[in-house]
């Protein structure tokens, strides 16, 4: 494991366009929440501490925000020749097993990871009504072996900021975890090496 930072993505950026299998096989894209509020795109992994570690508590926020009119979806895009519990199988296993609330996509050829300059997992992207950029960055400041309360307050504060009719909070801090594991040459040219 390699303990990596978001990029930061520019706000405002429009969110890229994806359409990727979900865990059933069905193709889950960004028209399809189209009728969303606001609409947080989450990079995870099944084998990765941080997201382990926040799991449980991203899992109560989203049932929480759902209702409210946020839509989420969870995608993963980590190379499963080097990680193969992160791969289709592992996947649907684990939407089972925790009762996911949210589509869990696989992006096997990583380009989604790239268009959205994700770089670890967790990593958060949340888009306005609009699909522009409002927030991207941490859920929390929960980390393992840190004292620090699985709460989602950076998430949360953005949510109810856009739900609000509010601009998120300026002050956004970069999500940290685990390198997205980019398959041998196709490492995006922004990615510490």
């Amino acid at each position: 494991m390699v303990l990596t930072q978001s990029t930061m993505l520019a706000l405002g950026t429009r969110a890229p366009d994806f359409a990727l299998p979900d865990t059933t096989g069905r193709s889950v894209g960004l028209a399809d929440f189209v009728q969303a509020k606001a609409l947080v795109v989450m990079f995870l992994s099944n084998h990765c501490p941080f997201v382990k570690h926040v799991l449980d508590g991203l899992i109560a926020l989203v049932r929480e925000y759902q209702p409210r009119g946020v839509a989420f979806v969870a995608i993963a895009s980590n190379d499963v020749g080097t990680h193969p519990q992160d791969g289709p199988t592992e996947m649907a296993q684990l939407a089972r097993a925790k009762a996911l609330p949210y589509p869990y996509l696989f992006d096997a050829s990583q380009e989604v990871a790239k268009s959205y300059r994700a770089a670890c997992t967790p990593d958060f992207f949340a888009f306005d009504a609009a699909r522009q950029l409002a927030y991207r960055g941490q859920l929390d400041s929960a980390r393992p072996g840190n004292a620090h309360p699985v709460d989602g307050a950076d998430l949360r504060a953005a949510l109810d900021s856009l739900l609000a009719g509010r601009p998120a909070p300026t002050e956004q801090r970069a999500s940290m975890g685990c390198n997205i594991k980019w398959r041998q040459g196709n490492e995006p040219e922004w990615f510490p090496r």
